[in-house]
This record gives structure tokens, C-alpha cells and sequence, in this order.
């Protein structure tokens, strides 16, 4: 079986403006499960670039570790790519960011990559308010290790393994906007008219912008309660040897306005109530989204939409004013000025 999509092309697809079509911004064949949240955001992330017409060789595309940091491989093809150190991301993207400022920064997470063991990072990049748009694929599990709850699971939430989560989640959203990043949205990875929009806005805003999806599990959005789950029936099998079965789902696809709350039905029947900020909220009051996530927070539900922005930022690069050719093709008198130049900044520091 090949996970690498056929080169064939239909000469009639439509193309943006600098000749490119839908085609040339996607990846391999994702290998999760079908009906996962997650394939949903990869094909948002290929329709916003390809409405914003970049160029798919100008864009640097960077994960941890976890399911959503397996999806760079599912869009952007011929774009730059690196799979770094569960947890590690942000500091890979500033590396990178400050050797060549002529890239379009994407970092992917999850919310076990973001806030248990990348926490430190994460509060970091945001800080320095690192120019790239940081999408984090949030479903409240570990889906690599079979469905413990991660650091953004609700307090009260049923694991598979049947628990009810003790401790309170992480709201990323709020997190960020208490560091200072000035760029802040959620949205949930079914309602495609809201999220290109916002991925679209995220890739052209000039400093760290941060995009939390809410985005259902198939296989650990499972009732461990029900006679016909995965669990009871692994303990109430004898079994001649140990099989793993992920059953086939649709994905979750929703639409609504602000006026009314959305509530989802998700894989094993729970509800997620889903509240759309009106097209007329103020993104640049701070006080009041601080206000509201609270609010929203005591009802239960999710506020989804631009939530905060600064537009008045300055963000690393020209804050610590780096140069704006990339390290890679700075030449010898570019890197070796001579001796005139070294003893005037040494003058310029007695």
C-alpha cells in the first residue's frame, strides 16, 4: 500500500494567481484514523494557502511529537518540513525564523505537545512574539498512547479508561493572551467556513499568532461505559492473539451563526456546545475576551472565532533587528567586514 498521492493532474483544476492549483499545496494520503478532526485542519491549512496564493516552496512547515504533529506530511508537499523533539517545536521555528526571514513560518501541535511537555516553550515563543502561526490540533487526549487525557482535557471529562479527569484543563487561549500574543483564535476543525478564514488571517499577521482547534478523536472519543466498547470487549474477550481495531467514521462537519450556541454531538455521543463570537466583537479589548473566556467557561461552552489581536506588535525579527538576507547567502565580506570595521565597533562600545 503507498501513501503518496498520484502526480496526475487535470489540466482544467482551477489555479490561484501565481498558476498553482489545490493539488500542488497538498501531501501524502494520511495514514490516521478516518473521520479524525485532524485531516479536516490539513485540508483547511491547503485551502488557506492556497487562497493566499504562497508559494508552497516558501513556506516552512514544523511539528513536535503526537498525531497532530504527523500531519505535515499530509499538506504542503513542496514546502520546507521538519519533524523536531516532542515538546520542541517553538525552538526549532526560532532558529529557523532568525536564519531566514524570507520563509512563511507554520508550526503544528497538539495539546499534549503544547501544554504538558512543551508548556516552557510555548510560553516563550509566544513572548517574543516569534512571526509564524503556531495551529494547535486539540482533543483533550494522548492519541499515541492509547487515550490518557492530556493537560487541556475538561475537568470532570471520562477517559477511555472510564476516569473522570480530577484536575482543571489548560485553556491555551487565555494562557496566550496573559503572555502577550497578539494574535488569538479558536475554532473547531469541522467548520471550514470559519477556520480558512482564520488560518488565512493567522499566516498574514506579522508576529506570533496562535490557533486553537478544537478536533474530535475517533478512536479515544469512546464511551468506556457501553457493553460495546473497545475496553469491555478486550476484557470480556479470550483472545488467541491481541488485535487493535479502529472502526471507520465520518467526519464531524458543522455550520452555524453567533446567535445561537451549537451544540456537536461528537464519536461516542457526548456533547461539545460550541459559541460563535459575533461578527461585530472588538478582537483588540484584551479586558473584555479575558471576561468572556471566563463566562464561557462557567456555561460549559467554547468561544470560537478571533478572539484577540494587536495589530500594533513588533515582532522578533525586527525587534532585534536582524539582517534581512538569509544566513545562508551572507558572503565572506558580508560575515568578515575587515579590521576598519571591527575597531569602529570597538570604539563604538568604550
Amino acid at each position: 500500500m503507498t501513501y503518496i498521492r498520484p502526480k496526475f493532474q487535470h489540466p482544467l483544476l482551477p489555479k490561484n494567481a501565481l498558476g498553482y492549483n489545490r493539488k500542488d499545496y497538498e501531501g501524502a494520503l494520511s495514514t490516521l484514523c478516518a473521520g479524525c478532526g485532524h485531516d479536516s485542519i490539513s485540508a483547511a491549512i491547503v485551502e488557506a494557502c492556497f487562497e493566499l496564493d504562497i508559494e508552497p516552496h516558501k513556506v516552512a512547515k514544523l511539528s513536535g511529537i503526537g498525531c497532530s504533529s504527523k500531519t505535515p506530511a499530509y499538506f504542503l508537499s513542496n514546502s520546507h518540513g521538519f519533524n523536531s523533539v516532542h515538546g520542541r517545536m517553538p525552538s526549532v521555528a526560532t532558529g529557523a525564523n532568525l536564519a531566514n526571514r524570507d520563509l512563511v513560518y507554520l508550526g503544528v501541535s497538539g495539546d499534549g505537545d503544547t501544554a504538558s511537555i512543551g508548556m516552557g516553550q510555548f510560553a516563550h515563543v509566544i513572548r517574543r512574539n516569534l512571526n509564524m502561526t503556531y495551529i494547535v490540533m486539540n482533543n483533550g487526549c494522548y492519541g499515541l498512547t492509547k487515550g490518557q487525557d492530556s493537560a487541556t482535557a475538561d475537568h470532570g471529562s471520562i477517559s477511555k479508561g472510564g476516569q473522570a479527569n480530577m484536575f482543571e484543563g489548560i485553556d491555551l487561549c487565555g494562557l496566550a493572551i496573559e503572555l502577550g500574543a497578539t494574535f488569538v483564535a479558536q475554532s473547531f476543525s469541522g467548520d471550514k467556513s470559519q477556520l480558512i478564514p482564520l488560518i488565512k488571517a493567522g499566516l498574514s499577521h506579522s508576529g506570533f499568532a496562535l490557533i486553537n482547534v478544537i478536533s474530535p478523536c475517533v478512536t479515544f472519543n469512546n464511551n468506556a461505559g457501553s457493553t460495546k466498547s473497545y475496553d469491555y470487549v478486550r476484557e470480556h474477550n479470550e483472545a488467541l492473539s491481541k488485535v487493535d481495531f479502529v472502526p471507520i467514521k465520518e467526519t464531524i462537519v458543522t455550520d452555524y451563526d453567533h446567535t445561537k450556541v451549537k451544540h456537536i454531538e461528537m464519536h461516542d455521543g457526548s456533547l461539545l456546545a460550541l459559541n460563535k463570537l459575533s461578527p461585530e466583537w472588538d478582537p483588540e479589548d484584551k479586558l473584555s475576551i479575558i471576561v468572556a473566556l471566563q463566562k464561557a467557561k462557567e456555561k460549559k461552552e467554547i468561544l470560537t472565532g478571533l478572539l484577540y489581536l494587536d495589530t500594533e506588535s513588533i515582532e522578533l525579527n525586527n525587534l532585534l533587528n536582524t539582517t534581512h538576507t538569509p544566513l545562508n547567502q551572507l558572503t565572506e565580506k558580508d560575515l568578515c567586514p575587515g579590521n576598519a570595521t571591527l575597531q569602529e565597533l570597538c570604539e563604538s562600545m568604550r
